[in-house]
């Protein structure tokens, strides 16, 4: 009788497929190990004791609540705007055929791709040449500039594996353009919606390099974190810190993976001859 089932995988590809993971998350678990660490000063292996001290100390710090208050309150907003503004510039570009369309495509992307130092160093010049004081909104223009790509790559793709002849036939029953997008074309995109506004919250939410030329004076957690490092106290007060980031960013880009994961193809059975 044939069988349905794929076979395993050879020894090597396993082997490097371990090594290629534990060299991506071994770090995280060194992070976790010294936020149990009891020497405050220094980072030794293996720690010279283990205490749970540390999370209450972290718990009691008003300067990472307001940190993180900062930095969910941005990540909020920059995910709003990168979702009103890439999913606008997704629709006119699947939807409308003009000179210059696959420019302006290009030119929505191209901000993901370049460096964040230009990125930062582009808008902290026009922020200091437009005299705009540096506040909550100039990072969040910032953040929105890499953000919204994400949402507009989403939508895009979504509305590009959509039938076109679902808004045909919405228009010819007498449909307007609101009642053909709420009706038709936002049911359809929506988890595409959701998937870029979770990945576009965590881009915001961890971002550092882009925030350092745009935020002032302002400390978000991971500014905090990075301006803790330089410092010779409660080094694991700092770990948690960073932990807590990687779950906030690691929970939207896992979600976000299983909104837009392809469904899998059934197994075929081989043929006999």
């Amino acid at each position: 009788m044939p069988s349905n089932t794929v076979g395993r995988a050879p020894l090597g590809v396993r082997l490097a497929t371990v090594a290629v993971l534990l060299f991506l998350h071994l770090p995280m678990l060194v992070i976790l190990l010294f936020c149990f660490t009891t020497d405050d000063t220094l980072f030794r292996f293996p720690p010279p004791g283990l205490t749970a001290q540390w999370f209450n100390v972290a718990w009691h710090r008003t300067d990472i609540w307001d940190a993180l208050g900062l930095s969910v309150r941005v990540a909020s907003l920059t995910t709003a705007a990168a979702l009103l503004l890439g999913t606008m510039a997704a629709v006119a570009v699947h939807r409308s055929r003009f000179f210059g369309r696959e420019t302006i495509s290009f030119l929505v992307i191209l901000p993901i791709a370049l460096p964040g130092i230009v990125t930062g160093i582009s808008l902290r010049s026009a922020i200091s040449l437009l005299d705009i004081p540096f506040s909550l909104w100039t990072i969040v223009i910032g953040h929105a500039t890499f953000c919204v790509v994400v949402v507009y790559n989403n939508v895009l793709a979504r509305l590009r594996r959509s039938s076109p002849s679902l808004v045909e036939a919405s228009m010819d029953l007498g449909a307007s353009s609101f009642q053909t997008f709420r009706y038709i074309v936002l049911p359809h995109i929506a988890t595409a919606l959701v998937a870029g506004g979770m990945l576009a919250f965590a881009l915001s939410f961890d971002e550092i390099i882009v925030t350092t030329f745009t935020a002032g004076q302002q400390e978000t957690l991971p500014i905090w974190v990075f301006n803790q490092l330089t410092r010779p106290r409660q080094r694991p007060v700092t770990n948690i810190v960073a932990l807590f980031v990687i779950a906030v960013t690691f929970i939207p880009i896992l979600l976000a993976h299983r909104l837009t994961a392809e469904p899998g193809e059934p197994r075929r059975t081989p043929r006999t001859h």
